[in-house]
């Protein structure tokens, strides 16, 4: 049958895909190498439980799902901020483990508490994804998109999950669990690998600042310096901007196409989350979209006064790919680079 081995083709899948990422970045592997693998494992724990039927592989088939939601959120909690998640976080795998391994002596009912933990966790990383005051701090400017509609990819997919629990459910009230290797492992098909893939994107895109958080720590002192007017007025978000603006430009920050939102306040020595709110409240824009407004200027002097190619350009202007360039470049400009250029020609 399809669905029997389908589960070991994901697996396989994940742990081919986690391997190519950790060559890809031999130094510092990502953490998305570790949930690709613990996914993986997972997967092929959901294909020995149903194929086997050993009782080993019915014991950490639950343990393995309730770590999938909580590893997802620390990462791109991880993405969103410097801080660290509470420990509150691992009562749910610890109790579904001691009910998972104590099950022959009472009937823990780890089914209705795993699915309530996808239910949450989803909420939880879709409502994240929506929360303008707590922007990911830890990831590159311009890679935001991403990471917000990896978030909210992530939500959806452990939703699914609980929905995929629910259908399990019906099928052995009404069938006897006739359909439901069917279910759990289409569900898991397909819940598994994309939820892995939001997870690797979110991960891909975070910067690397430990290298560089040493040259940045003089800048930090300055937070002790705090902005001596009422927290939220507009006098103090004006007095955030114009701070930001100059340390931005001074050291041309924008250039760097690591630049991150912690980055760049520890430069400021201003709380990430009051350059956020200042940027929002007074430009109508995120901290990706007005970093990019200055960004687009040197590439529109770029353009005029040099012959170097747009590939080149968008290079140097702290750019990463080119269609993020010309999107930005058609948001602010209203055309491309390559019609700025030539108009540019023709005025001179």
């Amino acid at each position: 049958m399809l669905a029997v081995p389908l589960p070991f083709v994901v697996s396989l899948m994940l742990c081919v895909l986690a391997g190519s990422l950790w060559l890809q970045r031999r130094r510092s592997p990502p953490l998305a190498c570790w949930f690709l693998l613990m996914c993986a494992a997972t997967t092929a724990v959901v294909g020995l439980r149903w194929t086997l039927d050993w009782a080993v592989f019915r014991t950490v088939q639950p343990i393995f799902a309730s770590i999938i939601p909580v590893a997802a959120w620390w990462i791109f909690a991880k993405a969103s901020s410097s801080r660290k998640p509470s420990w509150r976080h691992a009562v749910v795998p610890i109790a579904v483990t001691v009910g998972s391994l104590t099950y022959p002596l009472w009937l823990p009912p780890l089914d209705v508490i795993i699915t309530g933990q996808y239910v949450a966790y989803g909420v939880m990383l879709w409502c994240a994804a929506n929360d303008a005051e707590h922007p990911p701090e830890n990831v590159r400017l311009s890679d935001w998109q991403w990471a917000i509609q990896s978030k909210r990819v992530a939500g959806v997919m452990l939703l699914f999950s609980a929905l995929i629990d629910g259908a399990m459910t019906v099928d052995f009230m009404l069938t006897d669990g006739k359909y439901a290797l069917w279910i759990l492992s289409l569900g898991h098909g397909l819940m598994l690998p994309i939820l892995a893939l939001a997870v690797m994107c979110i991960s891909v895109s975070m910067a690397d600042d430990s290298a560089i958080e040493r040259t940045d720590s003089s800048s930090a002192d300055v937070l002790s310096e705090a902005i001596s007017l009422p927290e939220g007025s507009l006098a103090e978000q004006q007095e955030v901007m114009a701070r930001t603006e100059s340390v931005l430009c001074e050291q041309m920050l924008y250039l760097d196409p690591n630049l991150t939102l912690a980055r760049l306040a520890r430069k400021a020595g201003i709380p990430a989350r009051q350059i956020s709110t200042a940027v929002n409240k007074l430009t109508q824009q995120n901290i990706s979209q007005w970093v990019n407004q200055f960004r687009i200027e040197h590439a529109k002097t770029l353009l005029k006064q040099t012959d170097d190619p747009i590939t080149q350009i968008y290079m140097d202007s702290g750019f990463q790919t080119k269609s993020n360039f010309h999107r930005e470049f058609s948001r602010i400009t209203g055309m491309t680079p390559s019609a700025y250029r030539t108009q540019s020609k023709v005025n001179d």
